[in-house]
């Protein structure tokens, strides 16, 4: 068994993608291995696969050199690794976008099976997907085991490439993406992919199969608008369920298809913390209470504070005075409908919230209400003419002018809020590749699902 394990082959601006290359080395690997393993004239359709699976490794959502999506890819096969490396080498040559300076392809070539995966290996798998890791650790790792290396450029793609190694090791929870391609002679024009077409097959598909479409932004989700090799991505918990879903939906013509196995829709890129205990460019769940009334601010973005329910301030660069340990929240206009949710919290709600940490901001991905304040303080109402009161003075309560009744402080009603407990979402319109969408299930609370 051999893993070729690689990563960072597209461009922001110039197209290609890196489950296209892998596609295109493993078909190639998949020929090769079986001529040899059947002289010529006996090879059929129906001959052994070489190839157990193709996994797509969504890496740190957080990384600032990523292209959009930050997927790294592993082949596991059963072929020569002197070959696959041979294979593989040529097919990133040919086929990385290398002419963008920030595209700097790596490739790493392990010769053993899924299960005999090295733990540091497997480390490096998560902490790649949550954190920050430098070339020269991919370039000793990949070293210290043996593993044939190539790159371009600089080489960062090697982190990539042996986190995509490792993965299989470090995780066991996985779902699919059948990605479908189309012909390169259509690469960088308009998709011709019909958008009922994509409705029904979702609606058909839902919920195994999820963040197909967008309904209330009326926006298919499985068709990107850069400018690769993609025509739709289907991503579910069901193999054949994914497939089925992309067979039905009517385009033009597709090439070729991929079924990956991957971490998308995991939440394998989160980590539980403290307040006051973070560091930007990870992936947080944290626990805390509104602080401060969500603020609309320029471009639509939604800002609150959420604060440590302690009253005993960290030594935190999020510490504010006396006070407790607070992080700003924020909810973007790209989130849409979400931000009425955050508009309707207030003070005194505790929250579960989920989001990557940049400029001590937490952009919020998923929110759960523990909590609901369900009561307010007002102003007294004379029970006589039912005019509200006045302040009769510091600390000496409240007096209805007009009637002279007196009331010796403010009164407690309830409140009707627009909020219920549970997690709620990001719509699939905003939703990270590797944010787990609500409708997968496994929470610790009622769920809010967005569709």
């Amino acid at each position: 068994m051999t893993i070729v394990g690689l990563d960072d082959t597209d461009s922001r601006e110039r197209g290609m993608c890196t489950t296209y290359v892998a596609t295109q080395i493993a078909e190639r690997l998949r020929r090769e291995c079986r001529q040899d393993n059947h002289p010529a004239g006996e090879m059929t359709s129906d001959s052994s696969d070489p190839i157990s699976r193709l996994v797509l490794v969504r890496l740190n959502p957080a990384v600032e050199y990523k292209t959009r999506g930050n997927a790294a890819l592993a082949i596991h096969i059963d072929c020569d690794p002197h070959r696959a490396f041979s294979v593989a080498c040529e097919t990133l040559a040919s086929l990385a976008e290398t002419a963008d300076d920030r595209t700097n392809p790596g490739l790493v070539v392990a010769d053993h099976d899924e299960n005999a995966i090295p733990k540091d290996v497997s480390d490096f798998s998560r902490r790649a997907i949550r954190e920050h890791i430098a070339i020269d650790e991919a370039a000793t790792t990949s070293d210290r085991h043996g593993y044939r290396t190539w790159h371009a450029g600089d080489g960062r793609g090697r982190i990539g490439a042996l986190a995509a190694i490792g993965a299989w090791a470090e995780y066991d929870e996985w779902t699919y993406e059948y990605i479908s391609y189309r012909d390169s002679d259509r690469w960088g024009t308009g998709r011709d992919v019909d958008a009922e077409s994509v409705l029904a097959a979702a609606d058909w598909g839902y919920p195994d199969v999820w963040d197909t479409i967008d309904r209330e932004e009326s926006e298919t989700v499985c068709v990107p608008h850069t400018p690769g090799p993609i025509l739709h991505g289907i991503r579910g918990d069901d193999p054949d369920a994914v497939r089925a879903v992309a067979d039905r939906i009517e385009s033009e013509p597709v090439v070729t298809g991929q079924l990956f196995v991957t971490n998308q829709g995991t939440d394998a890129h989160l980590r539980h913390g403290r307040i006051g205990d973070t560091r930007d460019g990870r992936a947080y769940r944290l626990e805390g209470r509104v602080a401060s009334p969500p603020e609309t601010r320029r471009g639509g973005h939604v800002f609150f504070d959420l604060e440590n329910e302690s009253n005993t301030a960290a030594a935190s660069p999020h510490t504010t005075g006396d006070g407790p340990t607070r992080i700003q929240c924020v909810a973007f206009e790209p989130t849409k409908r979400f931000r009425d949710r955050v508009r309707a919290l207030r003070v005194g709600d505790r929250l579960t919230v989920c989001g990557e940490l940049a400029c001590e901001t937490l952009k919020l991905e998923k929110f759960a209400v523990r909590k609901l304040v369900d009561t307010e303080s007002v102003t007294p109402t004379c029970p006589d003419c039912g005019r509200s009161m006045k302040s009769a003075g510091h600390n000496q309560g409240y007096r209805c002018r007009a009637c002279a009744t007196s009331a010796p402080e403010k009164e407690t009603v309830t409140i009707t809020r627009d909020l219920e407990e549970g997690w709620y979402e990001v719509p699939p319109c905003a939703r990270r590749h590797i944010a787990k969408p609500l409708v997968r299930g496994g929470f610790d609370a009622a769920v809010h699902p967005e569709k």
